[in-house]
């Protein structure tokens, strides 16, 4: 959500913001919408000033002779029946204004690319060398199958496509993964928390979900709860409706959950396999930090660092996207996507995905901090990256350290959490 009043001072800015996403004037029509809140604040006005002499009138009765009283009465009655007019023609038109402002998306960075969609994005480095076989690789899903790793024909007749279930070693490398980035996070300063995957529908709009992206998320009606498809979403909740101390910031979360979503949007892609899949697990890096862009930027970098750290530490090669305006969705300032290399596709998908959102989920949520220079209060930035999701993340990884025999081998900074080992599968 953005500030009304900076909307209002900086139309041709907002519009120009808007394009960049690839917004229409009959997506959101910035001038109908400052006149809308112009004339909320009529109303008010108005209202005010019929309540104020509603209450006048209220209070003089008392002191009113018998004679006078009954058109005291009468005027009080019409000033009543106007002001219920103006409430009602108020409320009205609040519904309309705020249905806009939930639907307003960020204004993204003038360091982002500008561009329509996905094919527009710009690789800003690749990492790692790709792997060279001297024999014929086999997909993860060959992979599985040889060693005896999962139940994926079995698991679809019991919770349908889209599910998965792993077993054996690579069950435990689903684990040891979250357990090594889990461990680099506490170590860079973050407070670990398990959350629920169960959330009210209000959170689902301080994140973004809502309204945007209804048909993604589970719904239970006869809860009224939703199923979380991504700790971020609990997180950003944790502190709603808060003032924190400026010296309380940053708030650094590393937030582990099984996660839900329906990808409505992915039919007929990755059918097969773990790469889209309803239910996964995820470590997610979540920050809260002071109202300055320098500020939460530094911490966007910091957050791509500490991913990037992990793709090596997996020794996976990578490329590093900036995501383009047209691509980034509602609540990004500016973005940023991992993407590893997936031997048997012959190209980088996505691991992770970075952004900087600025104070439009604290506006949402009504997250504030005092700021010590001044003693105002102001809305925190927030920022939210992956630290690992899997099972999506073992595909590149069995994939590119398979052997000829079956087995994959195992990183060196990934061993102590798989018992020492340096290899797994039947053969090793």
């Amino acid at each position: 959500m953005l500030d009304i009043k900076y909307i209002a001072e900086n139309p041709e800015l907002i519009k120009e913001g808007l394009a960049k996403k690839g917004y229409t004037k009959e997506d959101i029509d910035i001038d109908a919408l400052i006149a809308l809140y112009k004339d909320i604040n009529k109303l008010k006005t108005s209202s005010q000033a019929l309540s104020e002499e509603k209450n006048k009138l209220s209070n003089s009765i008392k002191s009113a002779s018998a004679d006078e009283r009954p058109a005291i009465i009468a005027k009080s009655k019409q000033i009543g029946e106007e002001l219920k007019v103006e409430q009602e023609k108020l409320a009205a038109e609040q519904e309309k204004f705020d249905n806009v402002m939930w639907r307003m998306p960020n204004m993204p960075s003038p360091e982002s690319p500008v561009g329509k969609d996905d094919s527009e994005n710009v690789v800003r480095r690749k990492v790692g060398e790709l792997p060279k076989f001297d024999f014929t690789p086999r997909d993860h899903i060959e992979l599985m199958e040889m060693n005896d790793w999962s139940e994926m024909e079995r698991i679809a007749k019991v919770s349908g496509s889209r599910t998965y279930a792993i077993k054996n070693d690579l069950a435990k490398l689903e684990l040891a993964m979250h357990m090594m980035v889990l461990d680099k996070l506490r170590a860079n300063g973050f407070t670990v928390i398990t959350v629920p995957s169960i959330s009210k529908e209000k959170p689902l709009y301080g994140q973004g979900y809502l309204p945007f992206s209804r048909d993604e998320v589970y719904y239970m009606p006869a809860d009224d709860i939703y199923l979380s498809g991504t700790a971020e979403l609990i997180l950003n909740s944790l502190r709603a409706d808060e003032i924190l101390q400026e010296n309380e910031l940053p708030i650094l979360y590393a937030g582990f959950s099984p996660c839900f979503r329906r990808e409505a949007g992915a039919a007929g892609k990755d059918t097969r396999g773990l790469v889209r899949v309803h239910q996964f697990m995820k470590t997610e890096q979540f920050v809260i930090c002071k109202n300055d862009v320098a500020e939460s930027e530094k911490w966007h970098k910091k957050l791509l660092q500490i991913s990037e750290e992990v793709l090596q530490d997996l020794e996976l090669p990578y490329q590093v996207l900036e995501v383009c305006t047209g691509d980034m969705g509602a609540p990004k300032y500016r973005q940023y996507d991992l993407e590893a290399w997936v031997p048997s596709q012959n190209c980088y998908r996505e691991t992770h995905s970075c952004s900087n959102i600025t104070e439009w989920q604290a506006r949402r949520t009504n997250l504030r901090y005092r700021d010590n220079a001044d003693g105002k209060v102001k809305f925190v930035h927030t920022l939210n990256n992956t630290g690992i999701a899997t099972p999506r993340a073992l595909v590149p990884f069995i994939e590119n350290h398979q052997n000829a025999d079956g087995t994959v081998n195992i990183p060196e900074k990934l061993r102590p959490y798989m018992g020492g080992v340096a290899k797994i599968g039947k053969n090793a």
